[in-house]
């Protein structure tokens, strides 16, 4: 990604109260729940998305589960070609649920996972990005998150989408959990790695660890006092530059001040300041 620009990303996950409705998982059932007004009632639906987005200046987008009304083949194709037509890539499909590691339906949720990748497919996704698991880190628990891993990479053989997990969760609380699982799947999952999962003094020697593995990111800002938090940001992104990441970084907003297009493009154009120099 020659071009800095090209390395921002936008997630429906920033957008919510543009999009207002949000459609919950339900885990028994591979049907998708009626929808709720979680943020209101919203002023765009996902297939008016990708216009906008482009409108706004930004090429890449990732889709989180729940803001998909249907997985009806129609309405993923219609999804698709509004993303061709409006010139903006699917970077990810955000698959948020789930628990391959649960010994109780562990099973059960990896089957219905995916099913979720299918989608991920059907959109033309590059990656579809799949919870490791939210089971406390063990070796009895990283032992069902690659059994489960390696049951959706079977299932996706062929498909050139990538299948990647997050630091994410309890069973990836720490660096070394996150090494562990992808030294056992030998390279075949992908790392999206997220500057807000991680809290405390080790953060962000922590991300530098995992950020050589990383070919994703989730560059979340904290605006909890109502401005960004630069200092945070600045550290969360030198240790993805130190470590030599050149991915996308995907804008995560969630807050209610300075609003959601505001404070997106705070955080890009922070990015943008900072991404090619020396830290």
């Amino acid at each position: 990604m020659a071009d800095p620009a090209s390395r921002i990303a936008v997630s429906t996950w920033s957008l919510h109260r543009l999009l207002g409705t949000t459609y919950p998982h339900d885990l028994t059932t591979d049907a998708v729940s009626d929808g709720e007004d979680t943020y209101g009632e919203g002023e765009e639906s996902l297939l008016g998305l990708p216009s906008v987005l482009a409108n706004h200046g930004y090429q890449r987008l990732e889709i989180v589960s729940f803001h998909l009304r249907s997985r009806d083949a129609v309405y993923l194709g219609e999804l698709r070609d509004q993303l061709k037509v409006s010139g903006v890539t699917l970077q990810t499909l955000l698959i948020d649920a789930g628990d391959m590691t649960d010994p109780l339906v562990g099973e059960r949720d990896t089957n219905w996972i995916a099913g979720w990748i299918d989608v991920a497919n059907a959109l033309g996704a590059e990656n579809a990005r799949v919870i490791a698991g939210k089971q406390p880190t063990s070796s009895e628990a990283l032992e069902r998150s690659v059994l489960g891993f390696r049951e959706l990479l079977a299932a996706n053989a062929g498909s050139p989408m990538r299948i990647v997990t997050e630091n994410w969760f309890d069973l990836l609380s720490t660096p070394e959990a996150v090494h562990v699982l992808l030294d056992q799947l030998d390279g075949q999952v992908g790392l999206l790695a997220d500057f807000g999962n991680w809290t405390g003094p080790d953060k962000y020697e922590g991300l530098k660890s995992i950020f050589p593995r990383a070919s994703l990111c989730h560059a979340k800002a904290d605006f909890s006092g109502g401005q960004m938090d630069e200092a945070d940001y600045g550290l969360c992104l030198a240790a993805a530059e130190e470590a030599g990441y050149a991915g996308p970084y995907t804008l995560i907003f969630d807050a209610d001040h300075p609003g959601e297009w505001a404070g997106l493009a705070q955080e890009r154009d922070f990015i943008l300041s900072r991404i090619g120099q020396a830290f």
